[in-house]
């Protein structure tokens, strides 16, 4: 029997994810998770055939989630799903070790195939998240700034832009303030800007916050 474990904090989201599945996949077992934590207990004590897995949640990072994930079933397929665009997260999550790339904009309409494809041993990506990952291979390739940013980076900038405090993200991401503070650092480095309020207005005007 299939195994398909759907993992996203939103139940209105997964019950619409089930009901697309069960359309195709009328004899799979379809389980639900709703945090990182739950999505790691289930991977670490049940086998699964496909893990279909939003890229935020509350209590951790959906890259976060996925590396864990890869740690203890690496050959476990795995399709994320999120609300942002393809080039700001899809090569991430490709090499963090994910089969396929979604938006949930996209996802009813091509998610039986994304995980048809996966589970055939396969990668599903768009063609816009093929013609970008054809354009890095470019040795004149220059994309947004914010690609050259890490995950960790990443992730800091986005609670940044939604108002926390460094004190507020070192508490999420249980890292030190001093620690968060660096990666404050580094963000006005890298994209050149030189205050905070710069950060949240780049982070806003190229769509990487909720």
């Amino acid at each position: 029997m299939l195994r398909i474990l759907i993992a996203d904090d939103h139940a209105i989201v997964r019950q619409g994810l089930k009901q697309v599945l069960i359309e195709e996949f009328s004899e799979a077992h379809i389980a639900e998770t709703s945090t990182g934590q739950e999505t790691i207990h289930a991977v670490q004590t049940q086998t699964w055939d496909v893990l279909i897995l939003d890229i935020h949640f509350p209590d951790k990072s959906g890259l976060d989630i996925l590396k864990e994930v890869k740690c203890i079933q690496p050959a476990l397929p795995v399709v994320v799903l999120s609300l942002y665009p393809e080039e700001q997260y899809g090569i991430r999550v490709l090499k963090a070790g994910g089969s396929g790339y979604l938006t949930k904009e996209t996802a009813p309409s091509e998610l039986v195939t994304a995980i048809k494809k996966v589970m055939s041993g396969g990668r599903y990506v768009s063609a816009a998240l093929a013609e970008q990952l054809a354009a890095n291979l470019s040795p004149h390739s220059q994309g947004p700034l914010y690609q050259a940013l890490s995950d960790r980076e990443l992730e800091v900038l986005r609670h940044l832009a939604a108002g926390l405090t460094v004190t507020d993200i070192s508490d999420l991401l249980a890292l030190s303030v001093k620690t968060i503070s660096t990666y404050r650092a580094r963000l006005l480095e890298k994209l050149r800007l030189k205050t905070t309020a710069d950060l949240i207005r780049y982070a806003v005007d190229n769509q990487l916050v909720d």
